[in-house]
């Protein structure tokens, strides 16, 4: 690893103490319970606050929606990125204003466009003309903003299929938006999840900078610029310190926009992930043959009930046991379902001690986000994760 980038890591990391951990070793559970520090989560929020400057933080809700979180950020001065209408009830009910909401979803129904413009909501994200249309009548002479594709994402979860309007789409997407009546202010792109270094943003930055300066330059008076979210949490690979981060890509964004009154980022992950572990419980270790080179390990906690991100290996977890310190082999990592995709990692097995056994304590760390939301209300019968807030 790279030893000023390590040391930039881990001198941001050691500002923090681990409460949730601590908390953790103190207590029993007895099921599956995410532990999350809220003192970690405003740390972090400072720590991007800071580096962003005058970029306003909308946090994405979406990747932790506990009530106590958003009225933490509410009193921080937060804004919010808001991916449906029981998202901006919550954030209303937890203090926050109208005005510093986003409905940053481009999909979104034309009952809760009218919903969100009633409470005083008037930024919307699109990227297709039935959803500018939608939102004009719903929501009269609102201010959007247009999601563009990105390409070379290299981010570990790209998030470009599904949402975005190809480039050579957005001039027409934005006459229609005038003249329906509604006031395109600027665009949005989401660089992708867990992109773990600020570097990787420059090739997607000047993608949409290109178009920027296009739209401008066509006439469009834009003001905002939405660089979404993609700040990363550590799951074992070397990631710049948040403050850092954050600061280098603004002063990639100034480089390339030059001053735009408005910017926007979004973090979730960034925001949440290291401030939250779950308490989870080994419910088998075996082998299906004697000869077999790896351990089956079944967890008391799968892909149904919270771990979702471990589809396709994306998100790679972190793991701690009391055996830590001790000789470690390959394992595979499985859920406790009747469900044959219950598997989390398994194309790149996972090491773990040797001495594991059926009962033991395992701590999956920084799963601050998307895991409560990600996890059932009881498929086969098992209970959504817990949720302890300190």
């Amino acid at each position: 690893m790279n030893a000023t980038l390590h040391s930039a890591f881990r001198a941001d990391q050691s500002l923090f103490a681990d409460a949730a951990e601590e908390f953790i070793a103190r207590n029993h559970f007895e099921r599956p319970t995410l532990v999350i520090d809220r003192a970690r989560v405003a740390a972090q929020y400072d720590a991007l606050a800071d580096g962003l400057g005058r970029a306003s933080i909308h946090y994405a809700v979406k990747a932790n929606p506990e009530p106590k979180i958003i009225r933490l950020l509410v009193e921080k001065g937060c804004h919010f990125d808001a991916a449906s209408r029981g998202e901006i009830a919550l954030c209303l009910a937890q203090g926050a204003a109208p005005a510093d909401i986003s409905f940053g979803n481009t999909v979104k129904k034309a009952s809760d466009i009218a919903y969100a413009y009633g409470v005083g909501v008037d930024l919307f994200a699109a990227d297709a003309e039935e959803e500018l249309e939608k939102i004009a009548f719903n929501a009269p002479g609102a201010r959007v903003y247009l999601r563009v594709i990105v390409e070379n994402s290299a981010a570990d979860w790209p998030l470009s299929r599904k949402f975005g309007c190809a480039p050579g789409a957005l001039p027409g997407l934005l006459d229609h938006a005038v003249a329906l009546g509604l006031r395109p202010v600027g665009l949005s792109f989401h660089v992708g999840s867990q992109t773990r270094r600020a570097a990787f943003w420059n090739p997607v930055l000047d993608q949409v900078a290109g178009l920027w300066h296009a739209a401008v330059a066509a006439g469009h008076d834009f003001d905002l610029l939405n660089i979404g979210g993609g700040f990363p949490a550590f799951y074992g690979e070397a990631i710049e310190a948040p403050r850092l981060y954050a600061a280098q890509v603004m002063q990639a964004v100034e480089a390339r926009f030059g001053h735009v009154p408005h910017i926007m980022a979004e973090p979730g992950r960034g925001m949440v992930a290291e401030a939250g572990h779950i308490a989870a419980e080994v419910l088998l270790v075996s082998r299906k043959s004697p000869s077999d080179l790896h351990r089956w390990v079944y967890l008391d906690i799968g892909k149904f009930s919270g771990l979702a991100e471990t589809m396709d290996e994306a998100i790679r977890y972190q793991f701690s046991t009391v055996h830590d310190g001790g000789e470690t082999g390959p394992c595979i990592l499985a859920g406790p379902s009747c469900d044959s995709a219950d598997i989390l990692y398994e194309n790149r097995p996972v090491q773990l001690p040797e001495a594991l056994r059926a009962g033991d304590r395992i701590v999956i760390r920084n799963c601050g986000a998307y895991t409560t939301t990600y996890a059932s209300i009881g498929f086969n019968g098992f209970p959504p994760l817990d949720v302890i807030i300190l």
